[in-house]
């Protein structure tokens, strides 16, 4: 009897083999999501910042707007500045023509000789124009510019030699000086003047423009990332107990960070766009006052726009700006905002 219940017997006591699906499904499940959960995640919490910080701002359209329009201000001024010194150079031409090179050629250099010259001297590195005024073109000027025209008729001869004027790539002293003793060793040159006070004066003048420009715009970036803090840190007050609730909850300082800094880069968007608006206007605006009165004086120089290379600068740097106001007024506050 004991013999035919042990089969049984052994069948209740024997383990049964275990199931190998559930142990590969519960390692899977340690593995935790993949990378393509993880980006879908990540988009989402990004989106729904970006939305959340929108529909914020739209709620408040004239604060919005006249923060914006203050922002704005603070971009237009050394931007706009900086495109007017720029039209300014082209009024006479270019600042290089100031620079000019003379070379005075012996007296018996030909006409030939001296178009075999200023062909050479033009198509030297650090050259930008070569013009051959010859020994007679020279006389009926100085006759013209002098007022001396009888007397001048008297001499003999001309006493006048012919001339190559040379202008050069850049303003630069060091670099006009080397070009001016390359070309005084040149045949037929008699003598290479360069007014070197002139461009002492030319080269101050620009880098005290530069100067002004550069300060002038680090007070006003300042002034900008003061603008954008301050608004953040209102809107960060406003909120105070909704992100305390989420930090209590486990929310991460990035989560908690991310809105902000949406917010001051939608500042930083439209303060570009109203400030290109603004530069854009105001060229144009200021336009017809001096084409009338290039007018008077015969020339056709007109004022130009904001470039297309210029407008996209300023619209980046004004979200990067925006982008970094936002940032430094969340992390001095978000020690703040710890749940007690």
């Amino acid at each position: 009897m004991s013999a035919t219940r042990s089969p049984k017997v052994s069948e209740r006591v024997a383990p049964k083999a275990a199931d190998p699906q559930p142990q590969k499904k519960k390692r899977d499940d340690d593995d935790g999501p993949d990378f393509a959960t993880l980006l879908r995640a990540w988009i989402e919490s990004h989106r729904a910042s970006l939305v959340d910080s929108l529909r914020r701002l739209g709620k408040q359209p004239i604060g919005s707007f006249f923060t914006c329009m203050v922002m704005a201000v603070a971009l237009s001024l050394p931007m706009g500045l900086s495109l007017l010194l720029s039209n300014v150079e082209r009024l006479g031409g270019s600042w290089q023509r100031a620079a000019q090179i003379s070379l005075y050629l012996q007296i018996e250099a030909s006409p030939a000789e001296g178009e075999s010259l200023r062909e050479q001297i033009k198509g030297m590195p650090g050259v930008a124009d070569a013009e051959y005024v010859g020994r007679d073109q020279a006389l009926e000027e100085f006759q013209q510019q002098s007022g001396l025209g009888e007397a001048l008729k008297e001499l003999p001869e001309n006493p006048l030699p012919g001339v190559v004027l040379v202008t050069p790539n850049e303003v630069d002293k060091p670099a006009l000086e080397a070009l001016r003793q390359k070309l005084s060793e040149l045949p037929k040159v008699q003598q290479a003047q360069l007014d070197l006070v002139w461009v002492e004066r030319l080269a101050a003048i620009l880098k005290l423009g530069d100067r002004f420009v550069f300060g002038l715009t680090v007070l006003l970036v300042s002034a900008l990332l003061l603008v954008i803090g301050n608004t953040i840190r209102l809107h960060i007050e406003n909120r105070r107990t909704e992100i305390e609730v989420i930090k209590l909850v486990g929310g991460t300082d990035s989560y908690v960070r991310r809105p902000f800094l949406y917010m001051g880069a939608l500042y930083g968007f439209g303060a570009g766009i109203l400030s290109w608006g603004v530069l854009a206007f105001g060229l144009d605006w200021l336009n017809d006052a001096v084409v009338g009165l290039a007018g008077l004086y015969g020339s056709d120089f007109a004022l130009a726009g904001v470039p297309v290379a210029d407008g996209l600068s300023l619209l980046l740097g004004a979200v990067l700006l925006g982008y970094i106001g936002a940032w430094i007024a969340v992390a001095r506050h978000l020690r703040e905002l710890a749940p007690k």
